[in-house]
């Protein structure tokens, strides 16, 4: 049996002591079965150095475990104590502008301070030889949200060092680094390695492939913070799971890399912050769902991050009601809190855990509402939770198998294309995401895969957008591939050393070996290549193909080849308009067999287990069956209000 269930986040150092029985009672009643605590506390578990005071959470623990509940314990380093950052300033990180940023807040350390990590490694050891065989205890999390407030990149001291250090390993010399990073334009080559600077200081754009390098060891520096704690955990707390919370929209590591040390990724997903802060749907759009949040947006982060780990995967923090951090703080619409629960677990989430218990009347989120008010009385989110968890009781819910389609993710190609995107629109995610969304209103499931170790082989459709560099082992496995790739733009347009290859990109297996990209241009927002027939248009990016022997699929308005293919490869070459990509994906997928829907815009459908869950994040009550969905309904029926829940028995 495939058991969900729900969790919340709650600081007992926030509140009286005997005020904790009382929240553990209620938390219980409302049918939660998990609680995070502990991951802001330094301060609180180590008011001086040496001068540890545990027992209070221990007693936190023992109340919690005490009503039933499942406690996740988290490491306290996001928020070092004054008293450390006092004794090491020098951990403090470094912005790009070469200011130190300070104390004051949270996230203020350098992933790169070696006794930072020191630090880290003492303080997680004394928790976990502590608490790390508690029956109560049952996971932990590492840290808190890493590059949360831009902090994946420092520019300090310690990041020079441990960056100069990195190169040294990777060239072993400094000829191999000029060869590799092309020094030798503008009169750039490098005697020593200590010559080498952060790339935050040259008077114009610094070479790619250094800025790229840096990436790449800032990347590798959260991995192996992330993993020192994992190892100690591990070694001490034996059995239970180790947890880390990603946010939204965060390409600045490597989750792939970090979620390879971890047994559960999860995610803060705060949809109405998003929709407002990161979308990039238009003023309308965002007015139309500012109650409900981007129907597609919330989805992807659930498909990336269950690929980060191997399946596992919760949310860790779910918005409850109004927040504090974006432009503007809507409160949901009723039934949406329930609504983004329902969805997190159709895309398998095992627990959704809900930020906070009880809303905080001081301090920096004392705007930012939970399941509780601030005098402790219900707010809307409590009941929306104790809904849920009455609904998945007992339930029998499948996680899901392999989706329709796969979309191969590659960060260094976010890393890439911020460093050199040529054009001011140009964003991976964005790119992404634009294909998603034509998946999803086509009613497709979807699955994603780290570049590096993709194995596209059981997919009828893969999607490769943008992917800056090959991976060798990926570019023949497409050769061989049963289904139809979709390729580009922009895929293979790189060497791993940012360099145009010699023989021009997208450097495609047979039988599109022949295929050239001769050209490119970016396109400002009011220019568009319409393609012949009117089936949408190219916008943001657009190359010239020389196509070789190679099939032409689709032509522009102005004759240029738009689509080339020939057996499993396609190759796209320009960001297509919604119109475009919902055409073509649709085309794709009945060439391949899968079925396929036109949903409006605020229905959504993901397929689990045999097990079709409908959503409704539109304003209107909409007819299921006027949209080809039927069936027994597990759940909800054929009317689906607005912020509506379905769940129909079969593939649907």
């Amino acid at each position: 049996m495939s058991v969900r269930a729900l969790g919340v986040c709650y600081y007992p150092e926030h509140w009286p002591e005997e005020l904790w029985a009382e929240d553990a009672r209620r938390m219980a009643e409302t049918g939660i079965s998990f609680v995070r605590i502990g991951e802001f506390a330094w301060s609180r578990l180590e008011p001086k150095r040496g001068a540890t005071e545990f027992d209070w959470l221990a007693r936190a623990i023992d109340v919690l475990h005490g009503a039933g509940l499942k406690v996740v314990l988290g490491t306290p380093t996001a928020t070092p104590p004054k008293w450390l950052v006092d004794e090491m300033p020098d951990m403090l990180p470094v912005g790009q502008d070469g200011r130190v940023r300070g104390f004051g807040s949270r996230r203020h350390y350098d992933f790169s301070h070696e006794g930072y990590r020191a630090e880290c490694a003492r303080i997680t050891e004394a928790l976990a030889r502590r608490f790390g065989a508690h029956p109560g205890v049952v996971a932990w999390q590492t840290d808190n949200e890493y590059a949360c407030h831009l902090t994946a990149l420092s520019y300090s001291e310690a990041a020079l060092s441990g960056f100069r250090d990195w190169l040294g390993r990777k060239y072993q010399s400094p000829d191999a680094l000029n060869r590799a990073w092309g020094t030798v334009f503008w009169s750039m080559e490098y005697q020593s390695f200590e010559e080498i600077e952060l790339p935050n200081v040259a008077l114009t754009e610094p070479a790619p492939a250094h800025v790229l390098d840096f990436r790449r060891y800032s990347s590798q520096a959260i991995v192996t913070f992330n993993r020192l704690q994992a190892d100690i955990i591990r070694r001490f707390s034996p059995g239970r799971d180790v947890i880390h919370n990603f946010m939204g929209r965060t390409l600045s590591f490597d989750h792939f890399d970090v979620g390879a040390d971890l047994d559960v990724s999860s995610w803060d997903s705060y949809p109405l912050g998003f929709l407002d802060q990161w979308s990039p749907r238009s003023p309308e759009f965002k007015a139309e769902f500012a109650r409900a949040g981007d129907p597609d947006l919330q989805a992807l982060h659930h498909d990336l991050y269950r690929a980060t780990s191997n399946g596992r995967w919760w949310i860790m923090e779910q918005q409850p009601g109004p927040v504090n951090w974006a432009p503007h703080n809507p409160a949901p619409r009723d039934g949406m809190v329930r609504l983004w629960t329902w969805e997190a677990f159709a895309h398998g989430a095992e627990v959704v855990s809900y930020f906070r218990w009880r809303q905080a009347p001081f301090a920096q989120e004392q705007m930012h509402a939970g399941l509780l008010r601030p005098d402790s009385e219900p707010a809307p989110g409590l009941l929306e939770a104790a809904a849920v968890a009455g609904e998945i009781a007992g339930q029998d819910l499948p996680m899901p198998g392999r989706a329709d389609v796969a979309i191969v993710f590659d960060y260094p190609s976010a890393w890439a294309w911020t460093a050199q995107p040529q054009g001011r629109e140009f964003d991976y995610f964005r790119l992404v995401y634009d294909l998603y969304k034509a998946l999803r209103r086509l009613g497709l499931s979807v699955d994603f895969l780290d570049a590096k170790s993709a194995d596209p082989s059981p997919y009828r459709l893969v999607l490769v957008p943008g992917l800056f560099a090959w991976p060798e082992a990926l570019r023949e496995a497409l050769g061989r591939l049963d289904g139809l790739a979709l390729v580009g733009p922009r895929s293979g347009s790189r060497t791993a050393d940012f360099a145009i290859p010699a023989a021009l990109p997208p450097e495609l297996p047979a039988p599109l070996d022949a295929l050239k990209v001769t050209r490119v241009e970016t396109l400002p927002p009011n220019l568009d290549v319409p393609m012949e027939g009117g089936a949408g248009a190219f916008q943001v990016w657009r190359e010239m193909l020389e196509t070789g022997d190679a099939s032409v699929r689709l032509r522009a308005d102005d004759g240029e080849p738009a689509l080339v293919g020939t057996g499993p490869l396609l190759y796209l070459g320009g960001w297509p308009d919604e119109t475009l990509a919902f055409d073509l994906l649709k085309g794709l997928a009945e060439e391949v067999g899968l079925p396929v829907l036109d949903l409006p815009p605020g229905l959504r459908l993901r397929r689990a287990g045999g097990l079709s869950y409908v959503f409704n994040y539109g304003s209107r009550t909409l007819r299921l069956s006027e949209h080809g969905l039927a069936g027994n309904f597990r759940l909800g029926a054929d009317e689906l209000p607005p912020s509506g829940v379905a769940i129909l028995e079969g593939e649907a």
